[in-house]
């Protein structure tokens, strides 16, 4: 009997276990993240696998981050078609990058090399089938030196592990003094050896800062320890070597340290990361990773990246829509990564050093980050932001006050709190406003306005680095003009733009939202100047053709019209696709169009844009499909399958959202984000993420009583859930599905009560419960 009951026991005991592994395997999110997904012509800082959400330190194999980026954006570091891989760079941002380690054997090595002459440098060959990568780490076998690479993070350490054969010659190259990525050319740089410890900096200028703060200058600095003694080492400068010498200084320097080692011998290097100090590198190296094993940091990155993920937790749906969610989850997470050190030091705009205040525990109170433009990511990113990640969101708007009390102004992106402007425009208000409308309120709000009133209205002493310097002209005269350029710097034309008629539409818009923020303060003056202006839109409305056509100096219509012309008043697109940029005024737009003319018109655009998988079809390069009647690789169409709420077909919504998922994303190196499209820092990955959920604000978050357009979400069953600390309710999306084909919502319900319209209000969202949608199979039933 007892032997019956201990069988039993163990039977239960093995159950349980069985369940447990189970459950645990399920709730890991990582296995669906890819990040070899759309790396074919990928940016500089779309490829970092090691790395730990919005962290600084961000690690990953180069294949091309050293040459080959005349315009300072171009996509260079990683590519799907490459060959071989040049090295691991710690920093990858926007307009950042460098600190490269790379390991070697044999004969010593001390510049790269070019994709075509491999054996020139010390770049090796790879195979594919030797690779491995998902959030948080990252694996690699360089097959010209037997060795295998691994790498992976916490938020402001490197961790690098290199397993090296049998040789009395193992190299490890510290390549710090040359250009990579966006970084720009180097001004200077600075190795030391001592004791097992490699530090310095690199000073760049960045091809952004440059126009917009040609002094300026971004630094990086490290501090890295290994574990293994070198048997020599040395420095150099290019291809010239210098035995025993411990440091160096000037552009093209580094440091090169030689061993011997085992079969089988692992060397592992941290490397604590800053843009303020050699020594806050050092501190940030103590505080995150003096007592971290490689193997710790890769679970607790890995961890942290399951907590980040399941904050929205998707059930059923296909595997391969769960792989496109999860890693555009991931790539939305990995943009705009910290600048700031443990201890709260952060670089300032004019090069010195700032201090965020302290708790009472000695922790700063907010971090500081880096981050491209904001343009267009009021469909993506800030509305994932108050979702799921509002903390962040809160963070994200201290740094732009950062920037704006050291230097004047906000930025619309910033690179070590310089000015980087991809565009010069300026959504930064927008933003602000957006976060302060979802109630998103941990930051100096009387400062906030002050800004974003500024950001919206002002000219006099405007900054280049500000963005939008022809808002004066705007203000004054309700439009921007379409002037021709002539200077080969359009950003930088107080008096009009080559971009003229898609600056009014987007400074329209970001008036809309200011007007918002100033009503909710009480500013009735400002909000009656800001309301005026959001209708400036109609400015350029030409109802001949019932599209939005630029207006000369004059004031006139410009003549030689073609609706399919990019960059002649429109930037990145054109008539075609700015017409439907209107996003605070829908209904106003569908009324001058005639609702009827709206919907078969927009329904048009995407049949006949589906042919060319709506964007730029297979061509791989950022602005492929800027010609056409929608580009979804770019950020001003990102809101237009969601305009038929405002028209009344909310099932044409449905069906194209779909299609863009199905068809426009891919699971592929080339077919990811389109075909080698411009994935600016997670946006497009971003917009997946709401798509699959179902929920989408075309107004970006900035209307009066925010709310979400419920479409039909990908999956059976979506859960938000938030630390408690932050949101107390989950919130549940569940679908009641009758058929395993294309569905359409037929009506929601929210907490057990039916809604009139297929509309969620954010504060619903925010207060948790549950959203049950009916779905039906024929869109005829609706």
């Amino acid at each position: 009997m007892r032997n019956i009951k201990n069988l039993s026991y163990l039977f239960i005991i093995s159950l349980s276990w069985t369940t447990i592994l189970k459950a645990q395997e399920t709730e890991d999110l990582t296995r669906y993240v890819n990040p070899n997904i759309g790396t074919a012509h990928s940016r500089y800082f779309f490829y970092t696998p090691a790395a730990t959400p919005f962290g600084m330190a961000k690690l990953a194999p180069s294949t091309n981050g050293s040459y080959g980026n005349a315009s300072g954006w171009e996509a260079v570091g990683y590519d799907e078609r490459h060959q071989s891989i040049e090295g691991f760079p710690n920093f990858h941002e926007f307009q950042i990058g460098g600190i490269v380690f790379a390991p070697t054997t044999g004969r010593l090595q001390t510049q790269p090399g070019k994709l075509g002459e491999i054996e020139r440098g010390y770049r090796s060959a790879f195979d594919k089938k030797d690779e491995y990568a998902t959030a948080g780490y990252y694996r690699v076998y360089l097959k010209d030196y037997k060795v295998k690479a691994e790498l992976t993070a916490t938020e402001r350490v490197g961790f690098h592990r290199y397993t090296f054969p049998s040789t009395d010659s193992a190299n490890i190259i510290f390549d710090i003094g040359h250009q990579m990525g966006e970084s720009g050319p180097v001004v200077d740089a600075a190795v030391h050896y001592e004791d097992q410890v490699v530090k310095g900096y690199v000073v760049t200028k960045p091809a952004y800062v440059q126009k917009y703060q040609p002094n300026a200058r971004v630094t990086l600095y490290f501090y890295a320890e290994l574990d293994k003694k070198p048997s020599a080492f040395g420095t150099f400068i290019d291809s010239l070597h210098y035995a025993g010498k411990k440091e160096a200084k000037g552009k093209g320097v580094g440091t090169y340290l030689r061993f011997h080692t085992q079969e089988g011998e692992q060397i592992n290097i941290k490397v604590g990361l800053s843009y303020t100090s050699v020594e806050n590198a050092h501190q940030n190296l103590i505080a995150e990773a003096s007592d971290l094993s490689f193997e710790e940091a890769k679970q607790s990155t890995h961890q942290r990246w399951n907590q980040y993920l399941g904050r929205i937790c998707v059930k059923g749906g296909k595997e391969t829509d769960k792989v496109k969610f999860y890693t555009g989850l991931f790539h939305a997470l990995l943009g705009r990564g910290l600048a700031s050190d443990v201890k709260g030091y952060y670089p300032k705009n004019n090069g010195s050093i700032g201090q965020i205040p302290l708790d009472q525990h000695g922790k700063p109170l907010h971090a500081h980050y880096n981050t491209d433009a904001i343009w267009g990511a009021f469909w993506n990113l800030t509305q994932l932001w108050s979702i799921a990640y509002p903390e962040y969101y809160e963070d994200w708007v201290q740094s732009q006050l950062l920037v704006y009390k050291d230097a004047g102004w906000l930025g619309d992106g910033i690179a070590t709190s310089k000015y980087v402007s991809g565009v010069g425009t300026n959504f930064t208000g927008l933003a602000i406003a957006a976060a302060y409308n979802v109630g998103l309120r941990n930051y100096d709000v009387p400062l906030a306005y002050e800004a974003v009133r500024k950001n919206e209205l002002i000219s006099e002493n405007r900054i280049p680095g500000a963005g939008k310097l022809d808002v004066g002209v705007f203000v004054k005269r309700g439009f921007s003009p379409y002037i021709p350029d002539r200077t080969g710097k359009p950003e930088l034309n107080r008096s009009g733009s080559p971009f003229g008629a898609s600056h009014t539409l987007e400074y329209a818009f970001s008036s809309f939202a200011a007007a918002q923020f100033a009503k909710s303060l009480g500013k009735e003056t400002d909000f009656k100047t800001f309301s005026s202006l959001a209708n400036a839109w109609k400015t350029l409305y030409d109802p001949s053709t019932k599209l939005i056509r630029p207006k000369d100096e004059a004031g006139n219509f410009v003549q030689d019209f073609d609706p399919f012309a990019p960059w002649r008043g429109f930037q990145e697109g054109n008539a075609w696709q700015y017409t439907f940029y209107v996003p605070h005024d829908p209904r106003g737009l569908v009324n001058l169009i005639g609702e009827k003319t709206f919907n078969h018109r927009l329904d048009s655009i995407f049949r006949e844009s589906q042919k060319n998988i709506f964007g730029g079809g297979k061509e791989i390069d950022a602005f492929a499909g800027i010609q056409g009647l929608y580009n979804h690789g770019n950020q001003p169409n990102l809101h237009v399958a969601w305009l038929f709420h405002a028209s009344g077909r909310p099932d044409l919504t449905q069906k194209w959202v779909h299609a863009i998922c199905d068809e426009f994303y891919g699971t592929d190196g080339i077919h990811g984000y389109g075909y080698g499209q411009d994935e600016d820092q997670g946006q497009l990955g971003a917009w997946y993420v709401l798509a699959g959920i179902g929920l989408f604000d075309v107004a970006g978050l900035t209307s009066p009583s925010p709310s979400l357009q419920i479409g039909t979400p990908l999956f059976d069953k979506v859960t938000i859930s938030l630390p408690s600390t932050t949101q107390r309710g989950k919130f549940i999306i569940t679908t009641k599905r009758r058929t395993n084909g294309p569905c359409y919502t037929k009506n929601a319900k929210l907490n057990g009560k039916r809604l009139h319209m297929l509309q969620l209000p954010f504060t619903a969202l925010v207060k948790g419960g549950n959203l049950v949608l009916d779905l039906v199979d024929n869109r005829s039933t609706l």
